[in-house]
């Protein structure tokens, strides 16, 4: 864990409210592991800083975050110009682990959910891994572009409203690829999370699900116990123990977004 002065390289908004931010920052490049995060400080009269999930690393050195505008602190952030500083803290947390032995890891992503995703994806890539993505959204202008993810990997797409690709959820189509994979990785709303996990005690083979859970942080370096959530081992903290988790450990009933 690093505390940095990141230069935006550059500051995009790829769909109304969701911008992709690259910084120079290769010391936490170089140290980071996809489901990870970093806090930024925006502004000073802000108290608390801000969660990103470490979208994607470049070999030289930069920083992909993916976030939406959601209130002060990342619309503060979606204004950052280029060449402008960010202070950066992390990498932070528990990433997502993939098995030697795995061949095939299916990628679960709802709406913003494919934010630390795509980092996982690069990472499985250059294990020689297959990738599939079943990648949703409520509607076309709030799909995450294609071209940028990795053109090695199948991407499946639902849409809620069926602008695009198959209409619905991306758990309506979760089982068709369920037996393709040997491991299983999921990120989005909490719903999500509940729907998969009641599919899954209908799988033949109960293969584990890893999931990165979005609640709101305080510190995000587990100072505050802010982010406890009660799991079947116990009290745990999101930011220090996960973000990520084996979906089957948490009790999802407890977990407050």
């Amino acid at each position: 864990m690093k505390q940095v002065s990141a230069t935006v390289i550059s500051n995009i908004e790829l769909m109304p409210g969701y911008h992709l931010i690259c910084v120079d920052a290769p010391d936490i490049a170089a140290t980071s592991q996809p489901g990870q995060f970093v806090t930024v400080r925006c502004r000073e009269e802000f108290t608390l800083r801000r969660p990103l999930s470490i979208h994607q690393i470049a070999k030289s050195g930069q920083v992909y975050f993916f976030f939406k505008v959601i209130g002060k602190g990342t619309a503060w952030l979606s204004l950052c110009r280029k060449g402008e500083k960010l202070n950066i803290l992390g990498p932070l947390g528990n990433g997502f682990s993939i098995r030697p032995t795995s061949k095939k890891l299916l990628l679960v992503a709802g709406g913003i959910g494919i934010a630390p995703l795509t980092f996982l994806a690069q990472q499985a890539l250059t294990q020689e891994k297959s990738v599939a993505l079943l990648l949703g959204a409520h509607a076309k202008d709030e799909l995450y572009p294609q071209k940028l993810l990795p053109s090695e990997i199948e991407t499946i797409i639902t849409t809620e409203d069926g602008s695009y690709g198959e209409k619905g959820r991306v758990t309506d189509i979760l089982s068709r690829y369920v037996n393709w994979a040997d491991q299983i990785y999921a990120c989005g709303p909490l719903a999500m999370y509940k729907t998969i996990a009641g599919e899954r005690q209908q799988w033949r083979n109960k293969k584990p699900v890893q999931v990165s859970l979005e609640v709101r942080l305080g510190c995000g370096i587990g100072a505050c116990f802010g982010c406890s959530i009660r799991t079947k081992y116990g009290m745990k903290q999101v930011c220090r123990n996960g973000p990520v988790f084996n979906l089957d450990e948490v009790i999802l009933e407890e977990v407050k977004i």
